[in-house]
């Protein structure tokens, strides 16, 4: 199924391709169930220049059975004693503290949002009036949350980890049958962290050319080479996990960024924005003075007398270029000479008859 593409507009922000890209701290759980930590997140993720911050809303309970077992990520971060409902119990965060944190963001300029895991989650979230729903990847295929997401009327950001290109479909028809929403689809690799080399982001193409949403990246890999990779190739949306402290107990925090990561990868992304420029191929203003100095222009091999007509073996070809260029010798060769010249002497047009 082709959808059409909506515009995707998040406080003024419109999100598509040749605007900046979208940055989003992913908090996640990294708070670790601690509402002043969750509080610092925030802070951390505006001091690095992020545009939104991102928090996951669930409850357990809710979620997972009482007996599920982890991930193995899971198990080497956290260790294998407690069952995944027990770990996901201790890094709920209380529903009174969303909406002080909500505010918190709003006053350091950050969009906030936030994944919901079930329907009670998204409706608190929607009772806050977030901007956007975030759909986890693990959740691409609970058409059910998907539809009862979509009940809210606000833009989508739908990350595709674990997915095939049909499951995406789905999930973009089980959105669209509710609402004609703006989607955006986040390609991702869910393994934390996730190998380089599984990442590939020429998916997202893929997901751009059979879906017409905004494309992006959920980065799971270490460092930020991947994440700059993909802001290269056009990505409208970067998330990346924000932790104050990789060595914190907790599933998430090792393959997250630390605040001054954080910073870096922002700054890194503004820069190869700027780099990427329109595709137009000129010369620069920051080269001209370099194209004058290591450009090559007409010189005089000799003296030459005014009234002489300018032969070849009368002309060197030496910098700087502020003469003829030697791409017009021919054009110059035969034309009399107005002035005496010294040999070494810059060749110009006004020189010329």
């Amino acid at each position: 199924m082709t959808v059409a593409a909506r515009p995707f507009v998040i406080a003024g922000r419109r999100i598509a391709p040749g605007e900046p890209a979208f940055v989003v701290a992913e908090a996640g759980v990294n708070h670790n169930g601690d509402p002043a930590l969750a509080r610092a997140l925030i802070d951390a993720a505006a001091d690095s220049g992020a545009d939104a911050v991102k928090f996951q809303t669930f409850r357990a309970s809710a979620v997972v059975t009482g007996t599920a077992p982890k991930a193995a990520y899971q198990v080497e971060a956290t260790g294998g004693g407690e069952s995944q409902g027990k770990m996901l119990t201790r890094l709920e965060l209380p529903p009174d503290t969303l909406r002080p944190l909500q505010a918190h963001a709003g006053t350091r300029r950050l969009v906030f949002f936030s994944a919901p895991f079930d329907e009670a989650s998204a409706d608190a979230l929607g009772a806050l009036g977030v901007p956007m729903f975030k759909v986890p990847s693990g959740e691409i295929t609970n058409l059910p949350l998907l539809r009862h997401i979509a009940t809210k009327g606000k833009p989508i950001i739908l990350s595709t980890g674990m997915s095939t290109l049909d499951e995406v479909d789905a999930a973009l028809a089980a959105i669209r049958n509710v609402a004609h929403l703006p989607v955006a689809l986040l390609h991702c690799v869910s393994a934390y962290p996730a190998p380089p080399g599984d990442v590939n982001l020429r998916a997202m193409d893929t997901l751009g050319e059979r879906f017409g949403c905004p494309v992006g990246l959920s980065d799971h890999t270490l460092g930020m080479e991947v994440a700059l990779a993909a802001v290269a190739r056009g990505a409208t949306i970067v998330e990346k996990h924000l932790t104050l402290d990789k060595t914190l107990a907790g599933p998430d925090h090792r393959a997250s960024l630390e605040p001054g990561e954080m910073a870096a990868l922002v700054r890194g992304i503004r820069v190869v924005e700027a780099a990427l420029g329109n595709g137009e191929k000129r010369p620069m203003p920051s080269e001209l003075d370099t194209r004058r100095v290591a450009r090559k222009s007409l010189v005089a091999a000799r003296p030459i007398r005014a009234g002489e007509r300018l032969v070849k073996d009368a002309v060197a070809i030496k910098r700087p270029g502020t003469g003829v260029s030697p791409a017009e010798l021919e054009q110059a060769l035969g034309r009399r000479v107005r002035r005496d010249l010294a040999a070494d002497d810059v060749i110009d047009w006004t020189a010329l008859e």
